[in-house]
């Protein structure tokens, strides 16, 4: 199996708060869907994280 780099694959994080990750780029926003919440990123992608 061919190892594969981190900036090759797109991981959304998985946290048990994410108050602190809204904070981490000026266009992340919270979003609540199907009872999770989501931080979503359009400019970036990588900060991309859910919870619940």
């Amino acid at each position: 199996m061919r190892f594969r780099e981190q900036d090759e694959t797109k991981v959304m994080k998985v946290r048990s708060s994410l108050k602190s990750l809204k904070s981490r780029h000026r266009d992340c926003k919270l979003v609540r869907r199907k009872g999770r919440v989501y931080v979503i990123n359009k400019t970036d992608p990588r900060f991309k994280a859910k919870q619940g």
